[in-house]
């Protein structure tokens, strides 16, 4: 059967089921005739990536919509009954379109199979979801995001007890009961008043964000007594009309931080996202309204955090009189740092001390952390990863977690949660940047000295959006092309090997990865998004200065840009 066909035959099922609305059928016959958003539609049912369930909102089976999240749900609640006679579930979203309707949605699926859910009253940050689990003792969470997508994302991603992103063979396990389910008709399904009477469903109010609060600011590393140097520090931040505005501000006024500055038109939560194309803090363009603030405040840092928080970018006064923004390398080895340092200066760093990062994430962190004593291990792509090594770590007793971070700029310091949290994030990053200013250093010149003592690294990421079935097509050929005939020499240099992690490499999962390694230090990854139609395209390079490192990065990203858009041209 050919995907046009399949495409087909699925919108036909949608049109025939009697459980789908009016306004859905009524939606359904108008792109009916357009065969290719019909075969965009449905020529594939919504899978499990690298951050859960992910896609345009709208009808069809490749959408996100009310009865692609029932489907997942009844999926899900299957699952869990078959390992737990009275399991629990914890439902969070942030402030995306239809993220109440669709948590809701979920929450009456669990009701209807006889699952307990516990729903949050209003919008939270994604890492509050993942402390909330354990704190409550759920089985399982629902968060209701698409992080940092565009604002015609939403998404579905599911926790397992242990506060972490569903593995990928958990995640298999509900794909396979989720299509078990052949009729929406099949969805068992409470209204909200019976599961509200029948005790089925119950809201959370503000005692889980007092626990979670907590948690956060016991990661503080200065004492109280120290804070005063807090008071001086002049912070702008904006949480990009998402659900971080209310938990940040808290947890930085709790350490100590008073002057802290909202960017107004981005403060209040917006489904449409207006002043940013996506709000993405890995984008320095959407730090923009931040630093303009910042430069009339004359302020020492900037945070700007994506509508789950979970994710957190940085732009800090560089010695030009502007500001720079950090990449998720820069400032994941400058908080890296900031902990050990401390730890070391505290008697507090263990002996047994364990940083984790992804295997397309810079080498800075590594460095610093081994010359710590820290020991370093690699994840694939996806804080799921980072998440399953803490809860290894705390199984076995071999190892005590520091600190977790990708180069996507997500982080997180303890064990409170199993997913990268942009709240504790901001905290330390501002505390970092207040101690080294009583010392009389900016946060630029911390990480100039780390390059001058550890490196000086230098990379970048490219991508290349293919949407569709066809652009699905193109990114897997370009894998290939890549996979069957790795080059020779990059740029004039012999590439030293090529790292197929299809293999399923180093005892990691299999994952559809390329890593080319040069014989200077320098790298480059290709890597289809797990959250984007994207192809990602991940650079780093190594030099005796950064001007050198610079040079190489330049140079790099031109040889293997060239190959990519010139196979894409043909």
């Amino acid at each position: 059967m050919t995907r046009e066909s399949q495409a087909e035959g699925s919108l036909e099922l949608w049109l025939r089921d009697p459980a789908i609305d009016r306004e859905t059928k009524e939606e359904l016959r108008r792109i009916a005739q357009d065969p290719k958003e019909v075969i965009d539609r449905f020529h594939k049912d919504l899978e499990f990536g690298t951050g859960g369930l992910r896609g345009l909102m709208g009808a069809g089976s490749n959408r996100i919509n009310r009865y692609t999240v029932g489907k997942a749900t009844q999926g899900l609640a299957q699952t869990l009954l078959e390992s737990d006679p009275c399991p629990s579930v914890v439902i969070a979203y942030d402030s995306r379109r239809h993220s109440a309707d669709f948590a809701l949605e979920a929450a009456l699926v669990l009701a209807g199979n006889g699952i307990r859910a516990y729903v949050f009253e209003g919008l939270r940050p994604t890492p509050e979801l993942s402390f909330a689990v354990r704190h409550l003792q759920a089985t399982a969470g629902i968060v209701i995001t698409a992080s940092h997508n565009p604002a015609s994302y939403n998404g579905y991603k599911v926790y397992g007890r242990d506060g972490g992103q569903l593995p990928p063979e958990a995640a298999t396990q509900v794909l396979s009961r989720m299509r078990q389910v052949h009729s929406f008709a099949d969805i068992k399904k409470m209204t909200r008043k019976e599961a509200e009477e029948n005790r089925w469903l119950h809201w959370i109010g503000d005692e889980v964000d007092e626990a979670y609060l907590k948690a956060v600011t016991s990661m503080s590393l200065q004492p109280e007594g120290n804070r005063q140097i807090s008071h001086r520090l002049g912070i702008v931040y904006t949480p990009l009309h998402g659900s971080g505005n209310l938990p940040i501000r808290q947890v930085l006024h709790r350490i100590g931080f008073e002057r802290v500055h909202v960017v107004k038109e981005q403060e209040e939560p917006d489904p449409l996202f207006p002043t940013v194309e996506a709000p993405n803090p890995e984008d320095p363009r959407v730090l923009a309204k931040a630093i303009r603030l910042a430069e009339q405040m004359e302020a020492d840092l900037v945070i700007g955090t994506d509508p789950d928080a979970d994710r957190m970018g940085v732009a800090i006064p560089d010695v030009k009189g502007g500001y720079t923004p950090l990449t998720g390398n820069q400032t994941g080895a400058l908080i890296l740092y900031y902990l050990l340092s401390t730890m070391k200066k505290n008697g507090t760093l263990p002996t047994n001390g364990a940083m984790v990062k992804t295997v397309v994430t810079g080498e800075l962190g590594a460095r610093i952390a081994q010359s710590y004593g820290v020991e370093v291990f690699n994840t694939l792509t996806g804080f799921k990863y980072i998440g399953q090594k803490i809860e290894e770590f705390q199984r076995t007793g071999a190892c005590q977690f520091i600190f977790g971070y990708e180069e996507s700029c997500g982080y997180l310091a303890g064990t409170h949660a199993r997913d990268k949290d942009a709240v504790v994030a901001s905290m330390l990053i501002s505390e970092a940047a207040a101690y080294y200013k009583s010392e009389g250093k900016s946060l630029y010149t911390v990480l100039k000295e780390l390059h001058q003592t550890y490196g000086c690294f230098a990379e970048d990421i490219q991508t290349r959006t293919l949407k569709g079935m066809e652009g699905a097509k193109k990114i897997e050929e370009i894998m290939d092309d890549w996979r069957q005939d790795p080059p020779r020499k990059i740029g004039g240099s012999p590439f030293l090997c090529m790292e197929d992690f299809s293999q399923g490499l180093y005892g990691l999962p299999q994952e559809n990865m390329l890593k080319f390694h040069l014989p200077d230090g320098g790298w480059f990854c290709l890597r289809p998004s797990g959250t984007e139609p994207k192809i990602k395209i991940y650079f780093a390079t190594i030099g005796n200065s950064a001007k050198q490192a610079a040079k190489q990065l330049q140079q790099l990203i031109h040889a293997v840009m060239g190959r990519i858009d010139e196979y894409l041209e043909g």
